[in-house]
């Protein structure tokens, strides 16, 4: 079995030899500079050296703009030693904090009414503006049709997309003052990405569609159960229903924050995949994975781990090892680690890993 096989087969419950050995979150992107000066030319090896078995976090993405296109181009509007302000075309101001892990701040959101909004849709949500593929879109196709590697539709979330357009504040508000408002972003957005991908279709088959939506936090989700059904539910059952007509196996929802809550709502609307699951958020990925067997995992491993020595590095992998057992799993660290991880710990714990992709059974769950 191929890496492609093994990622569809594995989060939609089917048998296969072995789960596959991804990196999820990268190859220590936040740490990659500091450890390619002790070792160098690490950077350009380190994918070939920790033998992973697919591209990217292990699935791969397009060169097709999924977000808004036409965007007239970003504006340095303050800049220090150690930090710079910029505005970019759609309105979006960021402050970005030089040598931090994670370093980027939103001060300004492009929407703070519906005239906004009508002009962000107008100008940057149209779906035919040819700039949203790549000249050389017959090469990737050409490319996408003998892979081995998964690959995915891009969705930047129901509340994904609609938080990028307001701030998490202000769209917290806009549920309760405007309604219209927010069901508008969400559905518009939503029905011009799968007018979109249905040109995709006509040239490559997908094996999944990812959604960002990083809308929970480490108390659960930011918003009820009843605004998630009224807003967000029905957008999903709108890429349910495109994934089934188009032969698309998985509907994969990328949330940061304690999700496990949240879980259940993406099941009952047809997302049958997750990730990362992180543990320091509180998220009992195995109590999930129990409660919802048609749901399958990635992720769900203390990055965190790799700070505190072998001992603790060595829970969370015997951890992967009965996840994998249980079924619907793949195993990877549960976000990004941070700059006070040392390559040492990074290359034992995913060569551990690895040991126990390729020595485990992955179980079987319908």
């Amino acid at each position: 079995m191929n890496s492609r096989e093994r990622f569809v087969g594995v989060l939609t419950g089917q048998e296969v030899d072995r789960v596959p050995f991804i990196p999820v979150f990268g190859t220590g992107s936040h740490t990659l500079p500091a450890w390619e000066k002790e070792h160098p030319g690490l950077k350009a090896r380190i994918r070939e050296l920790l033998k992973y078995d697919s591209v990217y976090r292990g699935w791969q993405i397009t060169p097709v703009n999924s977000y808004l296109s036409s965007v007239p181009p970003t504006v340095i509007l303050e800049q220090t030693e150690n930090k710079i302000t910029q505005k970019h075309g759609d309105g979006t101001v960021e402050i970005i904090v030089k040598g931090e892990d994670y370093g980027q701040c939103t001060i300004e959101w492009p929407v703070k009414n519906a005239k906004d909004w009508e002009r962000v849709r107008n100008l940057h949500l149209q779906a035919d503006d040819p700039a949203r593929f790549p000249g050389n879109w017959q090469d990737y196709v050409k490319e996408y049709k003998n892979r081995e590697y998964p690959l995915q539709l891009t969705h930047k979330g129901v509340y994904g997309f609609a938080r990028l357009m307001m701030g998490d504040e202000n769209l917290s508000y806009a549920f309760y003052d405007e309604p219209g408002l927010v069901h508008s972003i969400m559905d518009g957005y939503t029905d011009m990405i799968i007018k979109v991908w249905s040109k995709m279709t006509v040239d490559v088959q997908f094996d999944l569609i990812e959604c960002w939506e990083d809308m929970a936090y480490k108390n659960g989700p930011m918003i009820s159960p009843d605004t998630f059904r009224e807003f967000m539910k029905p957008n999903y059952e709108k890429l349910r229903a495109f994934a089934d007509a188009n032969g698309i196996k998985i509907i994969l929802v990328d949330c940061d924050g304690k999700i496990d809550e949240l879980a259940g709502l993406m099941v009952e609307s047809g997302v049958n995949a997750m990730y990362p699951f992180e543990v320091q958020a509180g998220n009992d990925l195995e109590r999930v994975l129990d409660k919802y067997p048609t749901l399958g995992a990635i992720g769900g491993l203390n990055k965190n781990a790799l700070t505190r020595g072998r001992k603790e590095m060595d829970l969370e992998l015997e951890k992967a090892r009965r996840l994998i057992a249980k079924g619907r799993f793949i195993p990877g660290l549960d976000h990004a680690v941070l700059s006070d991880v040392n390559y040492d710990n990074y290359k034992y714990f995913n060569d551990e890993l690895r040991k126990i992709v390729l020595s485990t059974k992955p179980g079987k769950k319908q």
